[in-house]
């Protein structure tokens, strides 16, 4: 009896010290601190889930009005389309450019819907009209329905116009995708829902042959520069993107 009631006593001491056993795990409950994890490890948030701070539209200050955070997701709202864009969408981009990186985010498209991630664009309206003047492109896209998906490297996770995705991994029109690219110090890495599609190196003469036999061959400054921003095209369809987070390497 003494025993136990020693066990006891020693039990109450530590539980109001709060000494408790650290299993490691998370509950269901439980929400931990994961933007500061995420910083420790050095990734960056570029959308915080309520507003388009960190994003303007190409060759302005501030992201159009057809861009929306619509539940913890930037939503192109493509209901008043204007030619092949939005009114008062156009692509946004990143604040900052970046040079060696590793970006993460999901997107989703609507039926028929077209989009694309664009990165390494060098902003300047005075020579470039759009950003895939000069950045190289992931191309977002709906396989299913649409006319893109007919051609070749134009379908979902290839690397627009110039490397179509070693494997189909792309998800259904509304449903979520996971995507990654990798670029550092000229090797360029596609990942899509777990799946290295594509995998090139970026700047050499290789690389230069790709473009010149490309629709983008007429575009003196595509694919040439080594920093610059990274964007969320418009190309007048309905696209969602969330959980974006970028690290510089």
């Amino acid at each position: 009896m003494r025993n136990i009631l020693i066990l006891i006593a020693v039990s109450s001491v530590l539980s109001s010290c709060g000494i408790t056993k650290n299993t490691g795990t998370m509950t269901s409950g439980s929400t931990g601190n994961t933007n500061q994890t995420s910083q420790e490890e050095g990734w960056i948030s570029l959308f915080d889930g309520k507003s388009l701070d960190n994003w303007h539209t190409y060759g302005k200050s501030s992201a159009g009005a057809a861009w929306k955070v619509d539940d913890g997701a930037i939503h192109l709202d493509a209901s008043n389309k204007s030619n092949w864009q939005v009114q008062d969408g156009g692509d946004i981009l990143t604040d900052e450019e970046y040079d060696n990186f590793h970006l993460k985010m999901e997107w989703k498209i609507a039926a028929n819907g077209n989009s694309g991630i664009i990165f390494y664009i060098h902003e300047d309206t005075t020579q470039y009209k759009y950003p895939w003047n000069t950045g190289p492109e992931m191309q977002v896209l709906d396989n299913n329905g649409h006319p893109d998906a007919k051609i070749h490297k134009h379908r979902a996770g290839d690397l627009y116009d110039l490397i179509p995705s070693s494997k189909e991994t792309v998800k259904p029109a509304g449903e979520w995708n996971q995507v990654e690219i990798i670029s550092n110090k000229g090797k360029l890495d596609f990942y899509l829902n777990g799946t290295n599609v594509v995998s090139t190196t970026l700047w050499d003469d290789q690389w230069k042959s790709l473009v010149a036999g490309s629709k983008f061959a007429t575009m003196p400054g595509f694919g040439t520069y080594k920093s610059g921003h990274i964007a969320l095209q418009d190309h007048g369809d309905n696209v969602w993107f969330k959980n974006i987070m970028i690290k510089r390497l």
